[in-house]
């Protein structure tokens, strides 16, 4: 009931035995490899066994039922250990742990840690929330605070506002897990959930990427939330579900599994779990819930992109190479307009902000304050360094160049005809286009500006797809409900890499994939609108109707028809006292209302061609063609784009090379 038995940690996992109705439950005998376990089992109200199997043996562990006259029942555990790794391969090296650091709800910190893998002992504190809406330590003792506060859940139940907090390790990250729970009841246990608890787990995902490399983390996403707690929903999360401390989603989904198994062995199985987070959290809610199903039920998915390998790289490291062409190569050729017409974008200044979000993929940027200068990569002094970029922390999917040593790289920008559709608006001209695609060139080794233009490994361009670091959205993430929101920031003064274009990737791949993005609703505001207490209670609405709904039909019937009234596609007018929008979200500039409150600028890419699903690593190649261009084209200017491009250009209306679908979810990379 934890989790899948191939996948089980820490040693234990919430077993349930359903006991036939002609068999007395007290025959039934239950033995973990030959040890009798039965005493851990109690009766549910349904007639089933239930309880937690401890001591479980690293590896492979025989469950076997047995009564007289009746059949057995088996299952095998594979169990692996608290610290991981369980599917997502070997554990990064460097680690620094950052125990000492992380702040516990009460303020104290965790101390030291206790070994190598940054573990600590598991520790419980009682929060509550007073009646001036804070929320305190609970004071030890019998006698309850004056100003305790009362709460009613979303099922009803009138309850003293105190949360459970538990703080512990598990796979080298700090997780925290948070519900209502009075100690004067004993302790929480699986098989009876406690009254303040509404069955609803909401996971919380924290958003950043740089600086998200070989480190512990000195923060969860956060639990104590009281839009979730005081309605008596649970709340769980761990430090490797911060991107900031994090930037792999293979590592994330592993964590976020381990934490959800943990927090099922000691409250129970929730009913469904939401998934919630913004920028960084999106990469997470998007790619955990496509290619591990069963984690994530439903997802709020804030400034989104679809993933954080190419949704977001390919655009910032095109955006880094505009930028080193437009100051250092050809600086002063190009007016700020004409720059920003060849990115895409809606404002010039993004150019710079993304250009320096690119840094992502140097393995020198970004690198944590935590970690030692001394265990850095450096190409000459400390060549075998701690390389600091997505590809080196992706290394268990990508492997490794044997030739270099450094891992494979699933980014290319061959082919791609810069500024195109910039040229054919006439916002530039035809040397300027040629001078551009024949400086702009591309990364080398170390992602620096190199002048020829960046060759993905084709190896790590198969992995790509096959192993969904390239959200591919027809695997789980089908029949997850997703609620798609986005403070709009396009527009903002310093520029900003959250674009609304991400958020119609997404629901492209999901048309791609499905035929239909019928489970994504996708809503945008200035700052106000929507409300996150709003959007849990829709999604719980949402998936409380699917469980509900004994009708026939595909998951996505259920989906569609269980979609509370009101929850649809829209807009906030971007006034003091918004007004609601509802009209179908689509990308475009002017062409809707919301469109035209809200343009949907593009990328470079989607300048150059590409539509914006933005999914192809590596573009089909044909001739250039005269007919690319509709401005006139002199000979000598034809014969230059000839030679720029002698390879070709991309053929964005085909697949890209090595396109194909995900070989399978639940994939593992090795565990120990």
């Amino acid at each position: 009931m934890s989790s899948r038995p191939d996948v089980v940690s820490g040693g234990d996992a919430l077993i349930r035995v359903d006991v036939p109705g002609s068999v007395p439950a007290d025959k039934v005998g239950i033995r973990v490899d030959g040890r009798d376990v039965t005493d851990s089992f109690e009766r549910t109200a349904g007639g089933s066994l239930m309880g937690v199997v401890r001591d479980l043996d690293e590896g492979r562990n025989r469950l076997i039922a047995t009564a007289r006259g009746a059949a057995s029942g088996r299952l095998t555990l594979v169990n692996h250990p608290v610290s991981g790794p369980v599917f997502a391969g070997p554990h990064e090296q460097p680690y620094v742990c950052d125990t000492e650091e992380f702040k516990t709800v009460t303020g104290a910190t965790l101390g030291r840690p206790l070994d190598e893998d940054c573990s600590v002992r598991t520790r419980i504190d009682y929060m509550y929330r007073t009646t001036a809406g804070e929320f305190a330590a609970l004071p030890d003792g019998d006698e309850r605070p004056a100003d305790l506060a009362t709460t009613t859940t979303s099922a009803g139940e009138d309850v003293p506002y105190i949360v459970r907090v538990e703080t512990g390790t598990i796979n080298r990250a700090v997780y925290e897990t948070a519900v209502l729970h009075d100690p004067e009841s004993g302790d929480p246990a699986p098989v009876t959930r406690g009254p303040g608890w509404n069955g609803r787990l909401v996971y919380g995902f924290g958003g950043g990427c740089a600086g998200g490399w070989y480190i512990q983390g000195r923060s969860t996403d956060g639990v104590l939330k009281d839009d979730y707690l005081g309605k008596g929903y649970a709340v769980a999360s761990s430090s490797l579900n911060v991107f900031g401390n994090n930037c792999n989603d293979l590592l994330a989904a592993e964590t976020m599994a381990m934490v959800k198994e943990r927090f099922v062995e000691s409250y129970g199985g929730p009913d469904f779990t939401i998934g919630v987070g913004c920028s960084g959290g999106s990469y997470q809610n998007h790619q955990i819930a496509d290619n591990y199903p069963g984690l994530l039920d439903g997802i709020i998915s804030g400034c989104s992109f679809p993933d954080v390998g190419f949704g977001t790289v390919q655009t910032i490291s095109d955006a880094r190479l505009l930028d080193h062409y437009f100051e250092e190569t050809a600086p002063g050729t190009f007016t700020k307009e004409q720059q920003r017409a060849v990115s895409g974008f809606g404002k010039w200044e993004s150019i710079a902000n993304l250009g320096d979000g690119g840094g992502r993929i140097d393995p020198t940027v970004f690198c944590p304050e935590q970690l030692p200068a001394g265990l850095r990569y450096h190409p000459e002094s400390n060549p075998d360094g701690a390389r600091c970029d997505v590809y080196s922390h992706t290394v268990n999917a990508y492997g490794k160049d044997p030739r270099t040593g450094k891992a494979r790289r699933p980014l290319d920008n061959t082919g791609i005809q810069y500024g195109l559709q910039a040229l054919n608006d006439k916002a530039i001209d035809v040397d300027q286009f040629i001078d551009l695609n024949r400086r702009i060139g591309g990364f080398d080794d170390d992602a620096k500006p190199a002048a020829d233009r960046t060759v993905a490994d084709p190896k790590a361009v198969r992995a790509a797809y096959r192993t969904g670091r390239m959200l591919n959205g027809g695997a789980g993430l089908a029949e997850v409900p997703i609620i798609d929101y986005r403070d709009y920031t396009d527009d903002a003064a310093a520029g900003d890499i959250h674009m609304r274009f991400h958020s119609f990737s997404t629901r492209a791949r999901l048309d791609k994939a499905n035929g239909t993005h019928a489970n994504q609703v996708m809503i945008t505001r200035d700052g106000k609108g929507f409300t996150t207490a709003g959007m849990i209670a829709d999604m719980d609405s949402w998936l409380t109707g699917i469980k509900g709904d004994p009708g026939k039909g595909a998951p996505i019937d259920k989906i569609v028809r269980n979609k509370p009234a009101g929850l649809d596609d829209a807009c906030w007018t971007r006034e003091e006292e918004p007004k609601k929008i509802t009209e179908p979200q689509v990308a475009g500039i002017g062409t809707t209302e919301c469109n035209t409150l809200y343009p949907v600028w593009t990328s470079p890419r989607m300048v150059a061609g590409a539509d914006v699903a933005n999914d192809i690593v590596v573009c089909q190649k044909r001739p250039v063609r005269r007919s690319d261009y509709e401005v006139p084209v002199t000979g000598s200017q034809f014969t230059s784009l000839k030679k720029i491009f002698r390879g070709g250009v991309c053929d964005w209306s085909r697949r890209g090379v090595g396109q194909q679908g995900l070989a399978g979810t639940w994939q593992s990379f090795g565990s120990r």
